[in-house]
């Protein structure tokens, strides 16, 4: 803009020095008229300039509200989502809600049938807690008491060993043909033939068999908890003798007679008894001479007090 108004001065001007009849005054006008004009283009140029400026800031700001207008309009779509989704939610709700006032009355029902539920099983479950406390007590009675059983037992096993071992370790010098030792249901058997302690239908015990008798009765005394018992035995070979009835007789006479030498030799008679088994309780058969011999004996069943283990079983 301005080089036009510019060209446009030169060019009158130059017109002007051309034509003869131009006068200072009048090139003088138009001289200040191109002041002004270059200043009124100054003045255009710069409106021009700002409003360049201006319109750029428009341009930037429209552009910037677009972009925000088309955020606000995502936003919009979002909350009206989300405003579909809470009326769906709200509509459930009610629905829900309706349902629940409907059904009030059974879920009143249901809660008092629960809890009366509830009453019942924290009643069964203290009685069930209190048995269970008194199976406890009693459990810790039968551990006890069972402790006491075994170690009584193991007590009265061990007095067993020890009585046989001193039973044998008396009886060492005789024949094993003529007597035996050994431990049976928690006793001690000491089985002796009829050949060491007496002729034959006879019931004196002999010289030989007293002996044995009188050492046995030396390791007994020592034995104060030791009940004795003297069983005879016979073969099944019928008795005749006038003195002696039967082999009945003859095994009771036998037994008493060992009881008697045991007696005089220490032995305390509240703990000795005599019984006799005729041949009813055999331990070979009596169809041989070596079984009916076998058969012909004297047992002397040693069994340690039991007292104890009577009472601990007898409590409680």
């Amino acid at each position: 803009m301005q080089n036009k108004f510019s060209f446009l001065f030169q060019f009158s001007l130059v017109a002007l020095l051309l034509s003869s009849c131009v006068s200072q005054k009048k090139f003088d006008e138009l001289l200040a008229e191109r002041v002004k004009l270059e200043a009124d283009n100054s003045e255009l140029l710069d409106q021009l300039t700002a409003a360049r400026s201006k319109i750029d800031d428009l341009e930037k700001e429209v552009k910037d509200l677009n972009t925000k207008t088309e955020d606000q309009s995502k936003t919009i779509a979002k909350l009206d989502a989300e405003l579909t989704e809470l009326k769906d939610e709200h509509a459930k709700l009610e629905t829900y809600y309706n349902n629940l006032l409907t059904n009030s009355g059974k879920l009143n029902r249901d809660l008092a049938e629960q809890q009366d539920r509830l009453i019942q099983l924290q009643a069964n479950l203290d009685i069930k807690k209190k048995e269970n406390e008194a199976l406890l007590a009693d459990l810790e009675i039968r551990e006890k008491k069972v402790f006491e059983l075994e170690t009584a037992i193991a007590e009265k096993e061990k007095a067993v060993q020890e009585l046989m071992s001193k039973v044998k370790q008396a009886l060492l010098n005789f024949s094993g043909n003529d007597l035996s030792v050994e431990v049976k249901n928690g006793k001690v058997y000491v089985s002796m033939a009829s050949q060491l302690l007496f002729k034959t239908a006879s019931f004196d015990v002999d010289p030989k068999g007293e002996s044995a008798l009188i050492l046995l009765a030396e390791a007994l005394k020592t034995s104060q908890d030791v009940n004795v018992v003297v069983e005879g035995h016979t073969d099944n070979v019928p008795i005749s003798s006038k003195s002696i009835k039967d082999n009945w007789d003859l095994s009771v006479l036998r037994a008493t007679s060992i009881t008697r030498v045991l007696t005089r030799a220490g032995v305390d008679p509240t703990r000795i008894s005599a019984t006799g088994r005729s041949s009813y309780v055999p331990v070979a058969s009596n169809d041989t001479n070596d079984g009916k011999a076998k058969n012909r004996r004297t047992e002397i069943i040693l069994t340690p007090d039991l007292d104890e283990l009577f009472q601990i079983l007898e409590t409680n």
